[in-house]
């Protein structure tokens, strides 16, 4: 009897999708929480070691959360135009929100890192104002969820349609 875990792989790979966001954006908040002087556009401010940790434990969530969508998705790619235009739409769909999910975590990952290593404790910085990095990389690890589970979930459509297609092609027909 096959069981069907595809519901599950979804609610906890958005799961971690908004606890990642949800601590980016807490991040922001410890970071402006710290001491810091402003003229214009420079600031000096102390690294808070809260938002370090807090953005820290975002871009791993989000890394995390991005392998085991790929991972448990399978590899759903076209070699040529011609194969594209014979696809399915679930097939299309799935590269479509594999290539977007690739970009978001990027973004998003770049943005949490660079706010993470602007508070490492080694950095006393005075220098432009580094602002709303960690909430807005928080706000991707959103729609990064939004878009992966989509990338799972058609994936995985295409690979029930696929092994129809070959089952239908092997079995001779009466």
């Amino acid at each position: 009897m096959a069981r069907n875990f595809g519901p599950l792989i979804c609610i906890m790979i958005m799961i971690m999708d908004v606890v990642a966001g949800i601590l980016g954006i807490q991040a922001e908040i410890a970071q402006n929480k710290v001491k810091s002087l402003r003229m214009w556009i420079f600031e000096c401010r102390d690294p808070s070691y809260q938002a370090y940790k807090l953005g820290m434990a975002a871009a791993v969530l989000l890394a995390f959360s991005h392998v085991i969508a790929n991972l448990l998705g399978g590899c759903i790619c076209f070699w040529s135009r011609a194969e594209y235009e014979r696809a399915t739409a679930n097939k299309q769909l799935a590269v479509g929100s594999l290539i977007l999910s690739w970009i978001v975590l990027g973004a998003a990952f770049s943005l949490l890192m660079i706010g993470t290593l602007a508070n490492s404790k080694s950095r006393k910085s005075c220098g432009l104002a580094h602002h709303r990095f960690f909430s807005i990389g928080g706000i991707l690890c959103f729609i990064h969820g939004l878009v992966t589970v989509a990338y799972y979930i058609s994936a995985a459509a295409t690979i029930r349609e696929e092994k129809k297609s070959r089952q239908d092609q092997t079995t001779p027909s009466a």
